[in-house]
Parts: C-alpha cells; sequence; structure tokens
C-alpha cells in the first residue's frame, strides 16, 4: 500500500442510487425490495424498532423501577468543593457556583452536603442543606442561608418557547 491510494476509492458527494431503471441496471424490476408485502409497496416506511412483527426489543426486555418524571432535580454539592473554590468571608451563591464551574446541568434545587472539611468563614446560599453541612458552615464561622422556592433557569441553556399562532375560524 502506498500513500497515494489510502483514499482510493473514496468518494466526498456520493451519487444516490437510481433504482427501478430496468434490468441492466442490477436494481430493476423490484427496486431492492423484495417480493409482495408491506415493505414493497409504495409509501411504507420503517417505524423506529419496528421488527417486522416480532416482538420489538423494547417490549422484550424487562422493565425494573420508577423514574418521576415530574420530580425536582437537585443538585448535590459538597463542603469541601466550596472550601477549594472560594476565599473567606465570601457569598456563595448559585449563580456564583455556574460561574466557578461547580454547576454545570440544570437544576430545581440546590443541596449543600457535608462531606469534606470547611476551613473558612462562608455565607453559603441554597435550597437546603443537609444537617452536617450546616453544622461545618456554622463551626467555621459562616452562615447558612435557606433560598425559597426552585432555582431560576440559566439564561444560557433555556430554549425560548415558540410564541402560537391565534387559531382563526372562517
Amino acid at each position: 500500500m502506498n500513500l497515494n491510494e489510502i483514499h482510493r476509492g473514496i468518494v466526498k458527494h456520493k451519487k444516490r442510487k437510481r433504482v427501478g431503471r430496468g434490468p441492466g441496471s442490477g436494481h430493476g424490476k423490484t427496486c431492492g425490495r423484495g417480493h409482495k408485502g408491506q415493505a414493497s409497496r409504495s409509501g411504507w416506511s420503517l417505524r423506529l424498532g419496528f421488527e417486522g412483527g416480532q416482538m420489538p426489543l423494547t417490549r422484550r426486555i424487562p422493565k425494573r423501577g420508577f423514574h418521576n418524571r415530574f420530580a425536582d432535580r437537585i443538585l448535590a454539592i459538597n463542603v469541601g468543593d466550596l472550601d477549594k473554590k472560594f476565599e473567606a468571608g465570601e457569598e456563595v451563591t448559585p449563580e456564583l457556583l455556574q460561574q466557578r464551574e461547580l454547576i454545570k446541568r440544570n437544576f430545581d434545587r440546590l443541596k449543600i452536603l457535608g462531606d469534606g472539611e470547611l476551613t473558612k468563614p462562608l455565607k453559603v446560599a441554597a435550597h437546603q442543606f443537609s444537617v452536617t453541612a450546616k453544622q461545618k458552615i456554622e463551626q467555621a464561622g459562616g452562615q447558612a442561608i435557606l433560598l425559597p422556592g426552585k432555582a431560576p433557569v440559566p439564561k444560557n441553556k433555556s430554549k425560548p418557547k415558540k410564541p402560537r399562532a391565534a387559531a382563526t375560524r372562517i
């Protein structure tokens, strides 16, 4: 093999296969659709997960557990992580945590957990605190502030909703 033969036969913009153009093309008569049946008819398209009448894989595998799509997404951050990223006396807010890249995804509520050590007095604002996290913050000379409600959705990550057209009756 030579370097000039590596890309031989690779076409950047490949032409689509024209089927049903006679027996000389090699794709005449049935055009690769086979004989009879639903898939041979015009207008038929394969549905996602369709296995030709066989029980689909998504229905064959066992289902376990439960996932509540309406539950709040709680993002947990440890006290030890706050100690690394913030200076003494700083106020820790969800917005500031996003700027310092401790938060990288959307959430509904922010919870501070007590894993790690806190050596600096910090003013920490969150929606929830574990008992040990609250103790460690107060022992370090800081303050735990409870935020009301859910966290605001960050402006750069939310998708704007399209206005719906008013229905007109004729």
